[in-house]
């Protein structure tokens, strides 16, 4: 499933990342890699979500979100 489908607390593990290559490097650099956990903290009507990655928080547009496949852990 995308990152976007993810519903408000629920834990997450990255499995693949389609993004652009500076988006992409952008978010390695944060911690995002392929087998990161990331927790929903929130979500958007539109599809911006609050996600909570290694102890830090990022926003995040639906741009990104739709571009992220994740599995439940």
């Amino acid at each position: 499933m995308k990152l976007y489908e993810g519903q408000k607390g629920s834990t997450l593990q990255v499995v693949h990342m389609e993004l652009p290559v500076q988006t992409e490097r952008r978010l390695e650099v944060l911690g995002m890699l392929e087998g990161t956990k990331i927790t929903v903290v929130n979500r958007k009507k539109r599809g911006a979500m609050i996600v909570k990655i290694r102890g830090t928080r990022f926003a995040m547009g639906q741009s990104i979100t739709e571009c992220i496949e994740v599995e439940e852990v």
